[in-house]
């Protein structure tokens, strides 16, 4: 649908890895594919989103989207009173926590240390969030499921080695976030997580005719209606760029 409506504005959408782009002689961009593909045009929006950190343990791949989650506002509604999972330890796992006991009966946190990376007024939030219960020195060993989904976690305790078993029906995986900028390391402005930076109320990059939006530029909020919005941001960004360099 989205090619054919793309195509009654003489666009076209083709599904292709980037291997390159270059900034040519003329200041058009060329862009290479691993299809062998060459494009040239005047801009680049970089859209490259991004990843979220995997625990790699069995259960993990074969369970995701069906109760294995890297996203409590994308998936958090579809476990109203039952009993979920958080993975992590800093400000974005506990706010996770914190907001999916909007919906779930009990949440457990799973921390590897015995003590909470987060700010301290979100450590404070969670401690006094009754429906929260921490499972503290320990790491998820292995997610458990059925034909259903996800029907609970074994955990390892790091000091112990002692393993048991959390009945819950979700997972949410909250332990780090990778934009998909490597192809961009020194060509654009990173920043030191490997963000790329644009222009404040920009989609603007350092380059000269390229902007970037969504999640390989946004580290705060990293949701589809916010990369959407960037997306329109870019895309005007670039419209008048092309207009004011004609």
């Amino acid at each position: 649908k989205m090619a054919e409506h793309a195509k009654k504005f003489g666009a076209e959408i083709r599904q292709e890895n980037v291997d390159a782009i270059e900034k040519m002689a003329d200041s058009t961009f060329e862009v290479r594919t691993s299809q062998e593909t060459v494009y040239r045009a005047p801009t680049v929006i970089i859209t490259a989103g991004g990843t979220p950190n995997k625990l790699g343990v069995p259960g993990e791949q074969e369970y995701a989207g069906r109760g294995v989650s890297y996203c409590a506002v994308c998936d958090g509604a579809f476990f109203k009173g039952e009993t979920i999972a958080v993975v992590g330890g800093g400000d974005a796992a506990v706010e996770e926590a914190d907001y999916l006991t909007r919906y779930a009966e009990k949440v457990y946190l799973i921390h590897r240390r015995d003590e909470l990376r987060a700010s301290r007024i979100m450590r404070e939030r969670v401690r006094k969030n009754e429906k929260i219960q921490f499972v503290w020195d320990s790491v998820v060993d292995e997610v458990l499921g059925d034909d259903n989904g996800v029907v609970g976690v074994r955990v390892a305790n790091v000091k112990t080695g002692k393993k048991s078993t959390l009945d819950v029906e979700a997972l949410f995986i909250a332990i780090g976030h990778l934009p998909n900028s490597e192809l961009f390391k020194g060509a654009i402005e990173l920043d030191e997580t490997g963000y790329v930076c644009v222009a404040s109320g920009s989609t603007r990059t350092n380059v000269e005719g390229v902007f970037a939006c969504g999640d390989v530029m946004d580290s705060v909020y990293r949701q589809a209606v916010t990369a959407a919005g960037t997306g329109c941001m870019a895309a005007l960004d670039a419209e008048r760029w092309l207009a004011a360099n004609e």
